[in-house]
Formats: C-alpha cells, sequence, structure tokens
C-alpha cells in the first residue's frame, strides 16, 4: 500500500528534490489483524508527514503488496515491525530498524522517525531493535532462533512418529529378543523405513533452521550437519546422541559460528564465494570437529557411568529405582539420558529381571500423552498448529514414541521438561511398586495391548496418573511463564506467544451462508447484490446501540445479537468461551474498536455480529480507549479453510481508516450501517 504523494518539497532554486521513500514489513505471530493494522497505521503516519511508503504485510492469507527489487534499491529505509523472523537478506545495505508489530500499530510516528537514522544492516549483522524503554515485549533473538527450528522441525515429528506407529499397530508383533518386530521385506516394514528417515532428520532439521534464524543461509548446512552429528552417538564413541537437547546445542553454535566468521575482512575477489563456498565448509567443519572432539566425549562418558550408577542400585527400593528410571527417560526423549535407562532395562531382560523394563515402559509414553491432553484441558494457552501437534503426540504416546514431546520440549524447556520428568517419575514408581513386568524393549500402551506386559491394570494405572501429573503441571507452568512474560493483558488479535490469538477464528471456513442481499442506503457505495462479510454479517446480527455498560454484558448482548440468526445452539457456552478468550489478553484493539471471538460448537454455522456503544465499554485496550465500535465473530470448532482470516484481515485494515469508522459511527440505523460495512471488500 503505497501513500498518495502530495507536492514534493523543493529546495532552493535547485529544483525539486526526491521525497523521502520509506519501505515496512508488518507480521504478527498468526498473520491476522495486527499485520494489517500496522500496515494502515504506518502508512497513515507516512503519508501526514509527506512520505512515500509501501508496505509488506505477510498475513495468513500470504504475503500481499510484495517489495521487489526496485522498490528497496530507491528506499531511504525499512521498517521491520514484526513477531516473527523476516529475511533480511534482500534489505542489505539499507537502513534497517526492527521492533514488534504492537510498535508499528502504537507509535508509527517514532518508528518514522527513527528508521531514518537506523543503522546500515549488513549481511549477517543485527538490525536496529526497540528497547524495553519503548513499551516493546519484543521476544530475545535466541527464542526467536528457537522457535524458528521448532516449527520446521513438527511435521517432521509428526509425520514420522505416526508411520512408524501406524506401521508397528498394524504390522507388528511382540518378540521376546526383538520387542515389536516387523517382519522383513513386508510392506509394513517399508513404511516403518519411511517414518524412521522422519524421525532421523527432525534433529538435523531443528538444528539447522535454529541456525538459519541466527545466521542466515550460510549457517543452514553447518546447523543441519551439526545436528546430524549431534544425533549420531557412534561418530564420538557413544552409544546413544545426544537428542534435540544435543541439536539445540548444535543450531546456536552454527548461526553464531556463521555471525562470527561475516565479520573477518576478506578481499572483495573472496567476497562473492564467502556465502556459499568458504563459511560453510569453515563453519561446518570447525563445528562438527569441535562436537566430535570436544562435547562428544563428556556425552559418551556420562552415559558409561549412569549405566555404572544404575548398575549399583538394582537391589534398592523398587519406588525410588523407578522414580529415578522415569526422571531419565522423561529428560530428553530419545537423548543420552533416555537411553541410559532405556537400555538398561531393556538389557536385564535377558537375566529374566522385567520388573525394571516394566518401569520404564510405563513411562515412555507419559510426555506425549501429557503434552497431548495438555493442549486439550488448557486450549487457549496453544497455538493452533501446537494443537494439531498434540493430537498427533497423543497418537504416538499409545505407541510408546516419546519424541512426540520433543517440539513441545523444545518450545518451553523450562516448563515442559519438568513437567515430563514430574509425570515419568511417578509412572515409574508406581510401575515399580506394582511389580510391573514387561517381557519386550519397548513402552507405552501398545505391549500391553499386544501382551507383552504382566500387571496390566497397574501398568495403565501408572501411565494415567503420570499423565495426569505432566498435563496439569505442563499448563500450570506455561500460564504462570505467559502471566509473568506479558505483565499486563497483551492486545487480543495477533498477540505475541504461544497462545493463539483468534480462537475462534483460527481456521475459518471456505462455506459462505448466503444471507438477504443487502441495499445500500443513499449515499453510500454498497450495491444492492453485495453480501457484507460474504453473508456472514447481516442485518440480524447489528444493533446500533448497545444497551450493556461493561464487557461480560455486552459479549452476552451479543451472543444474543447472533442467536437471531438461528445459527447459536447454545448461548450461554457461546458467552462463556469468548470470556474465556479475553482472559487470555483482551481483544479490545484500542481506537475505541473490539473483536471479541470465539471457536465453539455452541454455533451450527460461522457467524459475525456487530453494535455500536454511544458511551464505550472498558475492553482493557491498551491505548485507554473504550469500545464503541465491537464485532463478534464466531465459528464452528469444525471449522476449515482461510474465509474468515481473509474477512478478519481486510476489516481490520478498514478499521485504521478514520473516515471509515467515523461513518460507522453516524450511520442512522442498522441497514446504512451495512452500507458503511459493505466497503469492506
Amino acid at each position: 500500500m503505497t501513500s498518495p504523494a502530495g507536492p514534493p518539497p523543493t529546495g532552493g532554486g535547485e529544483g525539486e528534490r526526491r521525497r523521502v521513500k520509506l519501505l515496512a514489513v508488518t507480521v504478527c505471530p498468526t498473520g491476522i489483524a495486527h499485520t494489517y493494522m500496522a500496515a494502515e497505521k504506518l502508512a497513515q503516519a507516512a503519508e501526514s508527514r509527506g512520505i512515500d511508503m509501501k508496505v509488506e504485510t505477510q498475513g495468513s492469507i500470504g504475503a500481499e503488496n510484495v517489495l521487489d527489487d526496485n522498490d528497496v534499491n530507491t528506499a531511504d529505509g525499512i521498517i521491520i515491525a514484526a513477531d516473527k523472523d523476516v529475511d533480511l537478506s534482500r534489505f542489505v545495505g539499507k537502513r534497517v530498524l526492527t521492533v514488534g508489530v504492537a510498535e508499528g500499530i502504537h507509535h508509527p510516528e517514532r518508528l518514522i522517525e527513527r528508521v531514518q537514522s537506523a543503522p546500515v544492516y549488513e549481511q549477517g549483522g543485527v538490525p536496529s531493535a526497540s528497547s524495553p524503554a519503548d513499551g516493546g515485549k519484543e521476544r530475545s533473538v535466541a527464542y526467536k532462533a528457537l522457535m524458528n527450528g521448532v516449527s520446521y522441525m513438527i511435521p517432521f515429528v509428526v509425520v514420522g512418529g505416526l508411520l512408524i506407529a501406524i506401521s508397528l499397530s498394524l504390522g507388528g508383533h511382540t518378540d521376546p529378543s526383538g520387542g515389536l518386530v516387523i517382519p522383513k521385506d513386508s510392506f509394513w516394514m517399508d513404511v516403518n523405513n519411511i517414518g524412521v528417515i522422519g524421525f532421523t532428520l527432525m534433529v538435523p532439521i531443528l538444528s539447522g533452521y535454529i541456525a538459519y534464524a541466527i545466521g542466515d543461509r550460510p549457517a543452514l548446512v553447518p546447523g543441519v550437519i551439526g545436528g546430524w552429528i549431534a544425533n549420531t552417538g557412534s561418530l564420538y564413541d557413544s552409544k546413544a546422541g545426544a537428542g534435540f537437547i544435543g541439536a539445540i546445542v548444535t543450531g546456536f553454535l552454527a548461526g553464531y559460528l556463521v555471525l562470527w566468521i561475516k565479520k573477518v575482512k576478506v578481499p572483495k575477489f573472496v567476497q562473492p564465494i564467502m556465502p556459499i563456498i568458504v563459511i560453510p565448509i569453515v563453519a561446518t567443519t570447525a563445528l562438527g570437529l569441535f562436537f566430535i572432539y570436544v562435547i562428544g566425549k563428556p556425552i559418551s562418558w556420562v552415559f558409561e557411568h549412569l549405566t555404572s550408577w544404575l548398575s549399583g542400585m538394582t537391589g534398592t527400593s523398587a519406588i525410588l529405582l523407578g522414580a529415578i528410571l522415569g526422571l531419565m527417560i522423561a529428560f530428553d526423549m530419545g537423548g543420552p539420558v533416555n537411553k541410559t535407562a532405556f537400555l538398561f532395562g531393556a538389557g536385564l531382560i535377558a537375566t529374566g529381571n522385567q520388573t525394571v523394563m516394566g518401569m520404564c515402559a510405563a513411562a515412555i509414553p507419559v510426555m506425549p500423552l501429557g503434552q497431548g491432553l495438555a493442549t486439550l484441558i488448557r486450549k487457549q494457552l496453544y497455538t493452533e498448529q501446537e494443537r494439531e501437534t498434540g493430537l498427533a503426540s497423543l497418537f504416538m504416546g499409545c505407541f510408546g514414541i516419546s519424541e512426540g514431546a520433543i517440539p513441545f520440549a523444545a518450545a518451553r524447556p523450562a516448563q515442559v521438561i519438568p513437567a515430563n520428568m514430574l509425570g515419568g517419575a511417578v509412572a515409574g514408581a508406581i510401575a515399580g511398586v506394582a511389580g510391573v513386568e514387561d517381557a519386550v524393549p519397548h513402552g507405552g500402551p501398545i505391549v500391553a495391548v499386544l501382551g507383552a506386559v504382566s500387571g496390566v491394570p497397574m501398568f495403565f494405572v501408572a501411565v494415567a496418573i503420570g499423565t495426569a501429573v505432566t498435563a496439569l503441571t505442563t499448563v500450570t507452568l506455561v500460564d504462570i511463564s505467559e502471566r509473568k512474560r506479558k505483565g499486563a493483558p497483551v492486545v487480543g488479535v495477533g498477540v505475541t506467544g504461544p497462545q493463539p490469538a483468534l480462537v475462534g477464528v483460527g481456521a475459518g471456513t471456505a462455506v459462505a451462508q448466503k444471507a438477504v442481499s443487502v441495499s445500500a442506503p443513499a449515499g453510500t457505495t454498497a450495491d444492492a447484490d453485495h453480501e457484507v462479510l460474504s453473508g456472514y454479517l447481516t442485518e440480524q446480527t447489528v444493533k446500533v446501540g448497545l444497551d450493556a455498560r461493561d464487557k461480560e454484558a455486552a459479549i452476552r448482548e451479543m451472543a444474543e445479537l447472533l442467536a437471531r440468526t438461528g445459527k447459536v445452539a447454545d448461548v450461554d457456552e457461546l458467552v462463556a468461551t469468548a470470556l474465556r478468550r479475553e482472559e487470555q489478553g483482551t481483544t479490545g484493539l484500542g481506537e475505541e474498536i473490539a473483536i471479541p471471538h470465539a471457536k465453539t460448537d455452541a454455533v451450527t454455522a460461522p457467524v459475525v455480529g456487530f453494535a455500536r456503544s454511544d458511551e464505550g465499554i472498558e475492553w482493557g485496550s491498551l491505548d485507554g480507549t473504550k469500545a464503541k465500535l465491537v464485532f463478534m465473530i464466531s465459528v464452528p470448532e469444525a471449522a476449515a479453510g482461510d474465509e474468515h482470516l481473509r474477512i478478519l484481515a481486510l476489516l481490520s485494515r478498514k478499521l485504521m481508516d478514520p473516515g471509515f469508522r467515523e461513518r460507522l459511527t453516524t450511520a442512522l440505523d442498522e441497514r446504512a450501517v451495512l452500507g458503511v460495512l459493505s466497503e469492506v471488500r
């Protein structure tokens, strides 16, 4: 969006001077409302100062108004208002200012002033960023890098884990000497091998994309190869690789090593090959050798001594041994500590001692089951992607694939790993005291279903209690962490962090409900056949005067307004869902606007309502304004597609236009309001 150009300034008889030209990129974690609100605010601020500005929005419906090479070449500065990583390689040699998306909404004028004196961005450098004094609650570079790695890793975990689970359940059988065995050269062995490839790749992908987020493209190769080395214990004489924790280490080491190499001054003739040959080769070699000879040896030493230590505990209390094994199994989910406990239990099966493996088998599924359960009992703490990963994690947990919990542990290690360990310890201790035995080196409910476990009832009791402990501890710690991080309510639609900003519009739908065609009254721009907001908002769901005086009453009144359509099956549940969403962060967007929303089966089809409040309702908006223009959006749980996201994006962008808000405020009746809203296209 380029602001209209006013008369260019002139300078002392030298003719016209070129107008200042700025660029911007806006994106919030969910790519919904704040992305477009920040874009409009920046464009308006630039226009008021006679500055040309083009803003690229990286929203949930894709990048729009994309900046091309000509835009960048002629720009005087670039503002990045984003709460996600943005590729800055195309802005090398330009002044770049990086801030959170909220800064673009609340302080666009300040950003325009600051970017004109921001430092020039160099390849691999760190752009200028806002400080806490600017009011931003910025995520650290390390956090963004970690989340970048996790987001790319998740599909590998899900695909690999589910394929392994399916192949085991449909093609496997128990074997005392080999655990769950799939016949060689069978169809299901081929499926299993494909899944193993996915699982094998997930750790290098995590490492590689952490490195990429820090050091850009030159860091990808050393990051991926470093992650593979970390996960391959045989390279440094260890029986188990360092797992996802090792991958996080190599990812950060690779990223910052590349940044350091980039600072080395080299002759001009070498510069073109630095990012594609010199830096990847040097960084990969240095990191690989460092891990093998420096980091790998301590890992191998720890592995051997843990095994010896456990061997000396076999005569101790079953409760204590079970708790310790559960703690170890849950700590790194496939890493050296986990493998030490697992191999210890598996090795004792041949001696006739199956109780130790029974303790391990009960603890193995607790992490994926617990994390999956957590996403179900406190949905508002998780993004849509995390909730989907949670369902896959539950499935993997049933088949004893503890790696299903890795995405959660990698994203929030301080909250998830302690919760996993507590649940694993409880499950292992219960299995130990109950004398549960497992005859095969595998864990999870699948081994009990296939008859490899003795003491099946207590085995399931141990798994169930451990899972519940992990889930409840996780949501408690995550909730506390989020409250501490935010410190105060965060603007609702498109907030930073792991909560879903738009619970209620997260998936959207492509099914447009046919609405009554609305003819615009005189003086409006609507045509007679235009459906307002794709037909989701009709004259039935518009009210020009709210009676409510507080937020809760307003939400109930809006829910009753939506019920006029016959698409609300349970008004009370719709109200309760919308209020739970408000507890996670206000949906008051500022500028006297609020957009409460709910995703719930209390509605049978998507529906949107609008109402005005002359006095305004206190909604907790950060700019202190009371909400006078209130939209309410609700979709069923099963809604799919991106139609609602598109409408919300258009609506959010249009609401940043003061003229549009003024027309909406002064529209005389419901039909006039519909005429104004028909401008949203």
